[in-house]
């Protein structure tokens, strides 16, 4: 690990260490000049962030973070001590980094669409290409070994890049190109609001809300918490306000909890909504089911604008050892929204109202006269 590393070289007058490493978990560097204390903490789960005071934090690789770890669970904790931070990261696409990025460039945009800049942030942008940290012969070998897309991302900080790994990148890029990110209501009153959920245990409990007209998916609003019962889901859902049909839920809702003695199923149902359960299938299958089907999506990009961050950050898991992907999605804050969707992609197409079969009408028509008419013999005549 490169802080205890470089901690330990910090000497005092006498050639003593000046810090004390606790082998703890987290890991824990004291400096013992002035008994300031250094932690590495994981950010997958920002509620056990919370509770302390923090003077400077270095927030490495913020990219991959859940968007609530910086407002919910750091910048509280920075106000005590008027303390600093620090985001450093590698691009993965126009996500929450990106965003915080561009607000301390370029400053937050206004209410009249103005940009008012803070002076108390900055951004700094460092390409292979012009910092000369790297030699032209090293960029030209990283250029013949990486893919376009890894170079881009990885040594030249393209925002614009593929997410290396990701399922629904380019699909998703191609559906922005087609306007299909739309900053209005695509809500329509006269049609039900569907429901696609993926159910947290201790975790997040993520939510998409859908629309089907024909062949046309409308993806009006997302949400999703952790640390909640199904009764907070609920009222969320009531609160909207929409006129909802159908519910689809995984199909382990229906697993017997070990504190209630009940399942989700039950517990929904007594809420007041009945749910409908996916048929189990796996992960790979629903992948491809959510790539067939996002051509088919408009999305609310205000309401869905977490979830579609999701979907773009969703990618496979890394094999470091062998320097590939496996065959099975990392597992992060992105993956309830894609479990979601991959329901939400499964059960769609139940929605669309079938097609009504024309009824043959009772009794002699005027077609069945006039092909008798043409079937009688010219000398046929009524007495």
């Amino acid at each position: 690990m490169y802080l205890k590393e470089y901690t330990s070289r910090l000497l005092d007058i006498d050639g003593q260490p000046r810090v004390k490493i606790h082998e703890s978990h987290p890991v824990k560097i004291e400096l013992l000049s002035n008994n300031a204390l250094i932690e590495v903490l994981g950010a997958d789960k920002p509620a056990n962030l919370k509770g302390t005071y923090l003077d400077g934090v270095v927030l490495d690789e913020y990219a991959e973070m859940r968007e609530n770890v910086w407002g919910e669970a750091i910048r509280p904790q920075l106000e005590d001590r008027q303390g600093w931070a620090l985001f450093v990261s590698t691009p993965q696409g126009k996500n929450s980094f990106y965003k915080l990025y561009d607000t301390a460039l370029n400053g937050r945009v206004g209410h009249d669409g103005a940009r008012i800049k803070d002076k108390n942030w900055s951004a700094f942008l460092f390409k292979a290409s012009e910092t000369g940290v790297l030699s032209d012969e090293s960029l030209k070998s990283l250029r013949h070994d990486m893919t376009p897309e890894q170079y881009d991302q990885e040594l030249e900080c393209n925002f614009e890049a593929s997410v290396v790994g990701s399922y629904y990148g380019q699909i998703l890029r191609d559906l922005e190109k087609q306007d299909r990110f739309v900053a209005a209501d695509i809500y329509e009153p006269q049609l039900p609001v569907h429901t696609a959920w993926d159910l947290g245990i201790g975790d997040s409990t993520a939510i998409w809300m859908f629309q089907v007209f024909g062949k046309e998916v409308r993806i009006i609003d997302y949400y999703e918490a952790s640390g909640h019962g199904l009764e907070h889901y609920v009222k969320v859902l009531q609160d909207r306000g929409y006129k909802y049909g159908n519910h689809w839920l995984p199909h382990d809702a229906q697993i017997r909890e070990l504190g209630t003695g009940r399942t989700r199923v039950e517990t929904l149902t007594r809420l007041g909504i009945i749910p409908n359960l996916i048929p189990r299938m796996e992960v790979a299958d629903g992948i491809n089911a959510v790539r067939i089907t996002l051509p088919h999506c408009w999305f609310n990009i205000i309401k869905c604008e977490k979830g579609i961050d999701a979907l773009k950050m969703y990618r496979r898991e890394k094999d470091d050892k062998k320097n590939n992907f496996k065959d099975k999605p990392l597992h992060d804050w992105t993956s309830h929204a894609a479990d979601a969707f991959r329901y939400l992609a499964s059960a769609w197409q139940a929605q669309r109202p079938k097609p009504v079969e024309e009824k043959r009408p009772e009794g002699i028509t005027l077609n069945d006269l006039l092909k008798a008419k043409e079937n009688r013999p010219d000398n046929y005549r009524i007495n």
